[in-house]
């Protein structure tokens, strides 16, 4: 089940979320450095990082929320205008191979058609585009709370994780971890064992974000409706005649 649009709204207003927010898109900023001239999705609650991008010329950056969650307007500036939409996050608005990068915030570990979410990932990517996945770790100390956004849904282990986009036609790329405090143990804390957790412990962080490029050489794997099946008919021998046999192969000879 999605989060609420108005807690995830409340949660990156409070002092917390903030510090949160520099913390993980500090991330995001090291995986992805520069977008320029490349179409950016925000798929989820991709706001607080979106605008990590938008000082970089990239052809465009937009975001768009799952129907369940809702959402509110996002204006990066005034030239722009709103940027952020609402769509079922199974029938994404975009054209194939319109998009070259895709920020998945607050919306991985909350699905509930995970499948046909990434499929339509893949189908909007680019030949080359990237996902940056940010989820739940589940060794963190983040996920035994629910006071943050990240502690509902479900977390991810880096081997589910990689397996679950490998699993979906993405492969696995880079990966990162960060917040290594609990959140009850406050924005001093969280942000004095940002740089020592990285370095000893890594592992543990409370959230994991993972790099992945579409796989072009795999089949999109989609299933036809029953509409669209063809049957050939089937011919055996039990039911074929020896006198039937002889004429279908004097009428298979040029």
């Amino acid at each position: 089940m999605h989060l609420d649009v108005v807690r995830l709204r409340d949660f990156y207003a409070s002092r917390l979320g903030a510090a949160t927010a520099r913390l993980v898109g500090a991330r995001i900023r090291e995986m992805w450095p520069r977008v320029t001239g490349f179409a950016v999705l925000g798929l989820g609650y991709a706001t607080p990082y979106l605008d990590l991008f938008m000082d970089d010329r990239p052809e465009r950056v937009i975001n768009i929320s799952p129907a369940a969650q809702g959402v509110h307007p996002w204006t990066p500036d005034s030239a722009r205008g709103n940027l952020s939409a609402l769509a079922r996050e199974t029938l994404l608005p975009l054209a194939d191979e319109s998009i070259d990068r895709v920020l998945m915030v607050h919306v991985l570990e909350t699905a509930e058609e995970t499948r046909a979410m990434l499929r339509e990932v893949w189908r909007v990517l680019r030949p080359g585009g990237r996902i940056l996945t940010v989820v739940p770790n589940r060794t963190g100390p983040w996920t035994i709370s629910d006071r943050t956004p990240f502690g509902h849904g479900q977390p991810f282990s880096r081997g589910q994780l990689e397996t679950l986009l490998r699993d979906h036609m993405f492969t696995p790329a880079s990966r990162k971890y960060t917040l290594f405090s609990p959140p009850r143990a406050g924005i001093r804390t969280l942000r004095a064992t940002e740089q020592p957790g990285r370095k000893l412990w890594p592992g543990l962080g409370g959230v994991l974000l993972m790099e992945a490029e579409k796989r072009i050489y795999a089949s999109n794997g989609l299933i036809p409706s029953r509409a669209k099946l063809h049957r050939l008919p089937v011919v055996t021998r039990k039911t074929t005649s020896p006198a039937a046999q002889s004429s279908l192969r004097r009428t298979k000879r040029p």
